[in-house]
């Protein structure tokens, strides 16, 4: 018996096919507005003073005893807007079933090499104590720069080995509510401010900034420390100073009280006998187990196109005593510019 298709299933069956093919076009260019690229995958951090190049491996270089690792990658370019997720993963190294190799907190970084300037952060962090987090932090802004061929730093300020080991990735999506500069500078990177080194002086660093800039925005990230744990700088509010062509543009003291918070993911946090707990301390500009969100200071008026002198300066940093303790900081600094208001 011969089957007969009626006009209405042969059309039916056509729509079906071609919505399948368009659902297809539709996922490929999904798939395709958005890339992953592994940075960092379970690479240990840790200390060994003597030769930091046994803990190689394979595309991953360790330096300075251990404490910091890096890697060349190739940063896909993508249209603007473009959306830059990073991805960050640190991980305690297990001892045993009760205790971690490193239960401090430690300051922390994920950064970009840029050659013949500072380095720009990309995560600025601080461990929980013995404890795993993780992190999405947007680097929408630094599009420009990441991009191409790339050098990629992380470091822990651990004395342990073995320590910790960090997972990070930046994603690239097509989005666009995404905030793109049109450019980017590194300005300063200073991993030990102390009353010894820089002082009254500060740091100081002159820029050009491009023609046809119409915004201009300042990312200044700071945490304040000392050595022995015990007030100085790290739990008393120092004054952050920051100055344009010899002018104060903005002072304040950088503070987070809302610690308490993150005592869940810090096992290992220290009770005093007066009940207290030494993970829900306030702290300059810090808390354990968080990222260390920049300020963000729009300096359109004190930057117009041509060069510039920027000043940072750390008021009343505590010097050296006499046990051989002191007060620092860890500060850098990084401008982004737009061609048109936002």
């Amino acid at each position: 018996m011969k089957r007969v298709i009626s006009p209405t299933y042969l059309a039916l069956s056509v729509l079906a096919i071609i919505t399948v093919s368009l659902s297809g076009m539709s996922l490929a260019a999904d798939l395709a507005s958005s890339q992953t690229i592994s940075v960092f995958s379970d690479n240990a951090i840790q200390f060994a003073p003597s030769d930091s190049t046994k803990f190689d491996t394979g595309s991953v270089r360790a330096r300075q005893g251990g404490r910091v690792i890096s890697r060349r990658v190739q940063l896909p370019k993508f249209d603007s807007p473009v959306r830059i997720t990073g991805h960050l993963i640190i991980k305690p190294v297990p001892k045993d079933e009760l205790e971690m190799y490193d239960r401090w907190d430690r300051a922390g970084n994920i950064r970009l090499e840029i050659p013949g300037s500072p380095d720009i952060e990309l995560v600025k962090f601080v461990t929980a104590y013995g404890g795993r987090t993780e992190y999405n932090v947007d680097l929408s802004h630094l599009a420009s720069l990441l991009v191409g061929e790339k050098t990629v730093k992380g470091f822990i300020d651990t004395w342990v080995t073995p320590a910790w080991k960090v997972d990070f990735s930046l994603t690239y999506s097509a989005d666009s509510e995404a905030v793109n500069a049109d450019w980017a500078k590194s300005m300063v990177f200073v991993e030990s401010y102390t009353a010894d080194t820089l002082g009254a002086k500060g740091v100081e660093t002159v820029v050009e900034i491009p023609q046809g800039m119409s915004r201009v925005l300042l990312h200044y990230y700071v945490s304040g420390h000392c050595t022995d744990g015990t007030d100085a700088d790290e739990f008393v509010k120092k004054d952050n100073v920051i100055y344009v062509d010899g002018n104060v543009v903005y002072r304040y003291r950088p503070w987070r009280d809302d610690c308490r918070q993150f005592r869940p993911i810090n096992p290992y946090c220290r009770r005093w006998t007066d009940g207290s707990w030494s993970c829900d301390y306030s702290r300059s500009g810090w808390c354990p187990g968080d990222v260390v969100k920049p300020l963000e200071l729009d300096l359109t008026d004190h930057l117009k196109p041509g060069k510039h002198t920027i000043r940072f300066v750390v008021e009343n940093v505590r010097p050296k005593d006499a046990n051989g303790n002191y007060g620092y900081w860890r500060i850098s600094s990084q401008l982004l510019g737009w061609n048109k208001p936002r």
